[in-house]
């Protein structure tokens, strides 16, 4: 083998061996970025583990009590009709001035509960005002005054003037799901006796035998 054939060979096999070495940095380089993404996702997933774990006896109150105060499916339109009715009732009984009302468009954006929304223009001394506000808020009913706004009364330096909204949370009822009670299955009677075959006297039902009197032992009469 001449001199320049042998620089030839030397050449490319310096070549080959940079070529190897640069791919083989590329995929130890490209496999680290991946056990490091792997290793930062895997301490996310533990993190959020160990706060779920912190959380547990919380998480589950909270479940058992939505489960035991869940209120039963209803169309939006009871619901914002019946908080209106309710929120005027009790502004009547705490004597407070409905000034305006206004039934505003359900929030139909939730995964589980939608939202129904009133609105109340009213005017009233403060205590009345506070005892109203405290029947509204009923978290066990899943109703909240989300927006208020209080000003004093132009007309009367003794009352307030309010403007708030009532909210209440519902489960919206699916179309075609009936909610009523299921009709009870009144119990079978007693099976009548089948009719005789034309042309066959009927069988007389046997008359139970009378039961016999009792006798007395001889010199007891």
């Amino acid at each position: 083998m001449s001199d320049r054939e042998k620089k030839l060979v030397m050449f490319f096999g310096l070549a080959a061996f940079v070529l190897v070495n640069f791919f083989a940095i590329s995929w130890f380089q490209s496999q680290k970025e991946k056990i490091a993404r792997q290793l930062t996702d895997a301490k996310g997933k533990v993190a959020v583990a160990q706060a779920t774990a912190d959380n547990y006896d919380t998480v589950v109150d909270e479940m058992n009590w939505l489960g035991d105060k869940s209120p039963a499916p209803k169309t939006g339109q009871l619901v914002a009709t019946e908080l209106e009715t309710y929120a005027s009732n009790q502004a009547t009984t705490h004597q407070l001035e409905i000034k305006r009302r206004a039934i505003k468009p359900n929030d139909e954006t939730g995964v589980y509960f939608n939202r129904a929304k009133v609105e109340f223009n009213v005017t009233g001394r403060e205590d009345s005002l506070y005892r109203w506000l405290d029947r509204l808020q009923m978290p066990d009913q899943f109703k909240a005054v989300t927006s208020m706004r209080l000003s004093p009364d132009a007309k009367d330096d003794t009352k307030i003037d309010a403007t708030i909204e009532v909210e209440q949370w519902y489960i919206p009822l699916v179309e075609g799901t009936d909610t009523s009670m299921p009709e009870e299955t009144p119990a079978p009677g007693p099976e009548a006796a089948p009719a005789p075959a034309p042309g066959v006297a009927p069988t007389p039902e046997a008359t139970p035998a009378p039961a016999p009197e009792a006798i007395n032992p001889p010199g007891t009469e």
